[in-house]
């Protein structure tokens, strides 16, 4: 019989950790988009502005491809030293990349910057899916995946409202050490919390599949990088995850192109619509809970929670066409709330179908094909975005349902040993 671990409301305070931990890491992404009107003057975007509009997609997705890239390796190296240090590795390396971007003046400067960035916080996302795995039962994972990813909404409500005022008040470079500062301050409370010590006697050490009861702890890279499940979750993430990226550096160039929305504005309606993005994140997690209790198994509750949100998501169709500021609004808050949603779902998967020490693996491959994924797709929009945009937001609200017909219709169960069995959900 496996170990039953004791309850204990630790988990939730690992959860809240989480949840710190994942704002703090899209402020220091999101600062890049806040502060661009200001670095649009400085990097020559009054001269040229569909130039500039190439150079700033440029600069994103070299932190796109680095967070690619890093997921590789951060997920597999999480998975042999632990969650404690690898986390602590990865936030140490991203908080002086992100005060790093002060002293930037070129393109060129501000790639590597982002490029240095990108590596650093490759390691939130395994880091913080392989404790949830950890410290939570099956039932509970969205929850409290939902939890913890709503920082990424969360940070979207604080950084409109405390970047641009740090940046008009002391200066836009003031900005950058704002957010690095948080994250080393983050990385202090962490050193101190017992967190190994404490998994081992509270924490989620037994498995609800007799097959994951069976694996080894530990896959092999090559096996993990031919199991279905890892590929269904990868190819899921790259069809959705650019879509958040879009709303993520896009939506204050939008507000500001189409209503006229300047820097000292732009707080309110972004905080609206991450507002409805926070209450997707945790809604979509507790939707699928719902649906367990009520007899779902764990499969066909996450596909019926993540099909409910992929129909919200269809309405960012309709923003190009409205031509009132809270219209735009009250649709983009839709849209951001189902992909939260929808992730919260998509990110408790690795946990179901893997045993705990192969968790960070899995979700740095998928993070990985997202990041190429995301990458092409960001500068396929610097490319668009003049004379296209309806395009874009045709393609972002029917992301989800795509990914639901190709890359969601059968869910593999574990393939520790490098096969996948496939289960109809």
């Amino acid at each position: 019989m496996p170990h039953q671990p004791r309850k204990s409301s630790l988990r939730w305070v690992v959860c809240a950790l989480l949840f710190l931990v994942t704002t703090v890491n899209y402020m220091d992404r999101s600062a890049l988009g806040l502060v661009e009107p200001i670095l649009k003057h400085l990097l020559g975007g009054d001269v040229d502005v569909a130039l500039y509009n190439r150079h700033y997609s440029n600069i994103v997705t070299c932190f796109i491809v680095a967070y690619g890239l890093g997921s590789l390796i951060a997920g597999r190296v999480i998975d042999r030293v632990g969650t404690k240090m690898g986390l602590a590795l990865s936030i140490t390396f991203w908080a002086a990349a992100s005060i790093g971007h002060a002293f930037a003046r070129t393109v060129m400067g501000f790639g590597i910057a982002r490029f240095a960035l990108g590596l650093g916080e490759a390691g939130n996302f395994p880091a913080a899916l392989k404790a949830t795995a950890d410290w939570f039962p099956p039932e509970e994972r969205a929850l409290a995946t939902g939890i913890f990813n709503s920082g990424t909404s969360f940070a979207s409500l604080l950084g409109p409202l405390l970047i641009p005022f740090v940046a008009l008040r002391f200066g836009w470079q003031a900005a950058f050490f704002t957010t690095g500062g948080f994250s080393l301050l983050w990385l202090t409370c962490w050193l101190l919390f017992p967190y190994n010590r404490l998994q081992l006697k509270y924490g989620q050490s037994s498995v609800t599949s007799t097959q994951l009861q069976q694996a080894p702890a530990m896959a092999t890279f090559g096996s993990l990088l031919k199991a279905r499940g890892t590929w269904s979750f990868a190819l899921s993430k790259a069809a959705t995850d650019p879509v958040w990226w879009f709303y993520l550096y896009w939506l204050p160039k939008f507000f500001h192109e189409r209503f006229q929305i300047n820097m000292s504005q732009i707080g309110l309606p972004i905080i609206i619509v991450y507002v409805g993005a926070t209450v997707g994140s945790i809604g979509g997690g507790w939707l699928a809970e719902v649906a367990m209790r009520r007899g779902q198994s764990l499969r066909s509750a996450r596909r019926f929670a993540m099909m409910f949100c992929a129909c919200c998501a269809l309405g960012v169709i309709l923003v190009p066409f409205v031509h009132l500021l809270w219209q735009a609004i009250a649709l983009l808050c839709m849209a951001t709330a189902a992909h939260q949603g929808f992730s919260s779902n998509l990110l408790s998967t690795p946990s179901d179908n893997f045993p705990s020490g192969s968790v960070a693996t899995v979700a740095g491959i998928g993070a990985a094909v997202s990041s190429i994924a995301s990458g092409l797709a960001i500068t396929l929009v610097g490319v668009l975005w003049t004379h296209y945009s309806l395009l874009i937001f045709f393609i972002a609200g029917f992301a989800y349902l795509f990914t639901m017909v190709a890359f969601q219709r059968k869910v593999s169960g574990s393939a520790a040993d490098g096969t996948a069995g496939e289960q109809s959900v």
